[in-house]
C-alpha cells in the first residue's frame, strides 16, 4: 500500500499547474510557463520520496493548451530530457503516478465535437506519462460522463466510443465511480463489458452507493484490475466536519481513517487521499499507517 496526495505540495512554496489566458498565448510564453511547472513537479516528487509518500497524481495544468489547436509546439520534443528525468526519479524511488483529467473530458458525450476534444484530452495525458515512460500502472483516470436523461444507451455510448480508442490510451484508462450519475454497480458494468479497472472512491460510495460495505466494494474492484495494471488503486476522503454534502474534509479525520485502514483489510491498494490540506495529511496517515502489514516504505 502506497499512499499519496493529488497535485498540489502546500509546503512547498511553488506550482506545477502555472498556466496564463488564451487571448496571451504565445510560444515562448508557454515555454517559460512549463519550464517553471516542472521545475516545481521535480520539487515535488523529490519531497514526496524524502518523505516516503510514494503514490502522487500529476495536475492536467502541467502544459498549459496542450490539447487546444493552438499549440502547434513540439513541447514534447523540447522537454523531453525533462520528462525522462522525471520518470527516472519516479521509478527509482518506486513511486506510482496518476492523472485525473478534468470533467469536461466526456467519453460518451453526445456531441461529437466534446467527443474528439475529450480524445485529444486523453492523448495530452498518455503523452505525459508516455515521455515519462512509466508503465502502465501509471493511469488516467475518468468518470463515465452523462446521463443524458438515458442511462442505458449513455452507457452504451461510453462503452461504444471506448472501442474507438487507441490502444495507447486504452492501456492506461480507469473508470471512477462518482456521486452524482455513475456508481460502483455501473462501473463494474462497464468493466465487464471492456476490461477497463475500476477505482473505488469511498467517498463518492458514501454519497452514491447501494448499501455496499467497505470489503465487498473492494473485493468487486479489485477483480478489475490485471496484473500488468498494477495493484488497484483507491480513492478516500471523509466528509467535512458539520457537512452533509459533497465537501471534502479540510485534513485527515484520524479517527475515520483509523476506522477505513481496519474495514479495508486484508485487501491491498494504492491510497490517493483527496484531502484539502494535501502532503500534510498524507504525511500524517503515513505515520498511522506504519504498522499495517500492507504500508509500502520504500518501493
Amino acid at each position: 500500500m502506497r499512499i499519496g496526495y493529488p497535485c498540489v505540495n502546500t509546503s512547498l512554496g511553488c506550482s506545477s499547474s502555472h498556466t496564463f489566458r488564451l487571448a496571451s498565448y504565445s510560444e515562448e510564453k508557454l515555454v517559460l510557463t512549463v519550464r517553471s511547472n516542472l521545475d516545481c513537479l521535480k520539487r515535488i516528487l523529490n519531497f514526496n520520496a524524502q518523505n516516503g509518500i510514494l503514490f502522487f497524481r500529476i495536475t492536467s495544468d502541467l502544459v498549459p493548451f496542450a490539447s487546444h489547436p493552438i499549440n502547434t509546439f513540439d513541447w514534447a520534443g523540447h522537454f523531453s530530457e525533462d520528462f525522462s528525468e522525471l520518470g527516472r526519479m519516479v521509478r527509482e524511488s518506486g513511486m506510482r503516478i496518476s492523472m485525473h483529467p478534468d470533467q469536461f473530458v466526456l467519453i460518451n458525450a453526445k456531441d461529437e465535437g466534446v467527443f474528439r476534444r475529450s480524445v485529444m484530452e486523453l492523448d495530452y495525458h498518455v503523452k505525459v506519462l508516455d515521455l515519462m515512460a512509466l508503465d502502465a500502472s501509471a493511469k488516467v483516470q475518468i468518470h463515465l460522463g452523462g446521463v443524458y436523461n438515458d442511462r442505458e444507451s449513455s452507457i452504451r455510448r461510453f462503452v461504444d466510443r471506448y472501442k474507438e480508442l487507441d490502444h495507447v490510451i486504452k492501456r492506461r484508462l480507469v473508470v471512477e465511480n462518482d456521486d452524482v450519475n455513475y456508481g460502483l454497480a455501473d462501473c463494474l458494468d462497464v468493466s465487464r463489458m471492456t476490461g477497463l479497472p475500476v477505482i473505488f472512491d469511498s467517498f463518492h460510495h458514501s454519497l452514491k452507493g447501494n448499501g455496499e460495505s467497505l470489503a465487498e466494494c473492494l473485493e468487486k474492484s479489485a477483480r478489475t484490475w490485471r496484473a500488468d495494471d498494477g495493484i488497484p488503486m483507491v480513492d478516500y476522503s471523509s466528509h467535512a466536519p458539520g457537512q452533509n454534502g459533497r465537501k471534502h474534509a479540510p485534513t485527515l479525520d484520524e479517527g475515520h481513517f483509523r476506522r477505513f485502514l481496519e474495514d479495508s483489510r486484508p485487501f491491498d491498494f494504492d491510497l490517493m487521499l483527496e484531502i484539502k490540506d494535501k502532503e500534510r495529511s498524507a504525511l500524517r496517515a503515513l505515520r498511522m499507517a506504519s504498522a499495517d502489514p500492507r504500508f509500502c516504505r520504500q518501493g
